[in-house]
């Protein structure tokens, strides 16, 4: 889908504007970082929004990137 650096900004610009879209790009809809980000933007949006950028930036790629070699 691009490189890397430009879909992290494009989901990072997402999840300022909807936060559980940009983690819904990066984790899938039955993740557990979709739903806790759902959840806190249900509760409040600014919350929603930095668990957003945290998840899309602290946690790294390697890990769901092995997912879909594994699966391949």
């Amino acid at each position: 889908m691009g490189d890397g650096r430009c879909c992290t900004f494009l989901e990072i610009l997402l999840a300022v504007i909807l936060p559980p879209l940009g983690v819904f790009l990066r984790f899938g809809c039955c993740s557990m970082e979709f739903c806790i980000c759902l959840l806190l933007t249900i509760l409040g949006y600014v919350p929603g929004i930095i668990y957003a950028i945290y998840v899309l930036v602290a946690l790294s790629s390697d890990r769901h990137e092995r997912e879909y070699d594994t699966l391949a």
